[in-house]
């Protein structure tokens, strides 16, 4: 009784067995490939799967305990460093890189893209305060909601613009700048 296993390996009419024999080896190798193939096939989805919610998990967890900072200004100037206190009080280290000095008079912080509530810098006896290009200041300011001072808990977010009168101090223009934050109250 001859088993038909593959319509390649039925064995020879001329009695040549061995063929056949190699046949069968060559069948429990392919066998055996099939089954290390499917092993890995299974362990590697599965493996993405979990590295996959691993990565879901860590940036959720990861979101949800960093403070938000985000600051960006106009051109010739930025801000490295922001950050927000629970009575509304803003830190922000501006750095001028505009191709003349200049002299700052007021800043505000304000959910409206307007320059109202605008605080002026107390420098005397100038009240402004001098930048060099490349220099940097870190200015305190009152954040406001629709005229009303900003408070919030901690983690609370306040999201809108940093407003920046200054005079350029070789022609004597003046000009204002917004940037827009986005930042989380964290002292």
């Amino acid at each position: 009784m001859v088993f038909k296993l593959l319509p390649a390996i039925n064995p020879p009419a001329n009695g040549s067995h061995t063929s056949f024999i190699y046949s069968f080896i060559w069948l429990d190798i392919i066998m055996k490939l099939q089954s290390a193939i499917e092993y890995l096939t299974t362990y590697g989805w599965a493996l993405l799967i979990i590295a996959v919610a691993a990565v879901v998990l860590f940036s959720l967890l990861n979101a949800t305990s960093a403070p938000i900072q985000e600051c960006i200004m106009q051109a010739g100037f930025s801000c490295p460093s922001v950050y927000l206190a629970q009575n509304g009080t803003l830190s922000i280290n501006l750095v001028q890189a505009t191709q003349y000095p200049i002299q700052v008079s007021a800043i505000g912080c304000t959910n409206q893209h307007a320059p109202v509530d605008m605080t002026p810098v107390n420098n005397p006896p100038s009240n402004v305060i001098p930048l060099q290009i490349g220099a940097n200041y870190t200015f305190n300011v009152q954040c406001y909601t629709n005229g009303t001072a900003w408070s919030g808990a901690i983690k609370s977010v306040f999201t809108g613009y940093v407003i920046l009168n200054y005079t350029n101090a070789y022609t004597d223009f003046p000009d204002t700048v917004y940037g827009s934050i986005r930042v989380s109250a964290t002292r």
